[in-house]
């Protein structure tokens, strides 16, 4: 006999194998048409689910992008934590802060990684303040301390990160014309002078 009741157990597999279908179908979408095109009334017919499911799951468009974010930055979260060197560890420090500057410089020139495309259509604000972005600082602020730089770890990072950041990787690729290999070089050379490699033990960043 089937209960009338509903069962909470039963509902909640449903949501989960709705949330990934809804996640695959944007996935597809994204990928298929780009970011900038893709509607909440397109990923609910594809996905197969009522479009009020979909705006409940995730309340709007940035919401559903930003869950599809989370999927794909971490698959990068894994690579640059516990992969293998010089992003993940084994290497030292500085080498880790170059090799993880040097990947978001590819991620962003890599038309195909679904990160930047998506990080493109969320407003800035929102996504900064999403697990990955917080992530991304918590990390460059752990391997500044690691590689024992003197200063305010939090705001280095920021600092750091910006060069790298979204928009200004954008804009300096499009509008100012600057390379994929210049880019990697002068980042580089930042984390080199951060990091005073060639300085003796103790001395201060200046």
């Amino acid at each position: 006999m089937t209960d009338p009741s509903g069962d909470p157990a039963g509902e909640r597999a449903d949501a989960v194998r709705n949330r990934a279908r809804l996640l695959e179908a944007a996935a597809w979408l994204v990928a298929e048409r780009g970011a900038e095109h893709v509607t909440m009334h397109e990923v609910a017919q594809v996905a197969g689910v009522g479009k009020g499911t979909l705006f409940r799951r995730f309340g709007d468009r940035n919401g559903l992008l930003l869950a599809l974010l989370d999927d794909v930055e971490g698959e990068f979260y894994d690579l640059y934590t516990s992969g293998p060197p010089p992003l993940g560890p084994g290497v030292p420090a500085r080498d880790r802060l170059t090799a993880f500057g040097c990947a978001l410089i590819d991620r962003v020139a890599d038309a195909t990684d679904l990160g930047p495309a998506l990080g493109r259509q969320i407003p800035v604000e929102r996504r900064r303040t999403t697990h990955y972005g917080r992530a991304f600082r918590h990390h460059v602020q752990s391997l500044l301390r690691e590689a024992d730089v003197v200063g305010d770890h939090a705001l280095l990072a920021h600092a750091l990160l910006s060069f790298v950041d979204l928009e200004t990787l954008d804009q300096l690729r499009h509008e100012e014309r600057v390379t994929t290999v210049r880019l990697r070089r002068t980042w580089a050379d930042l984390v080199r002078r951060v990091t005073d490699a060639d300085a003796g033990p103790g001395r201060r960043v200046r």
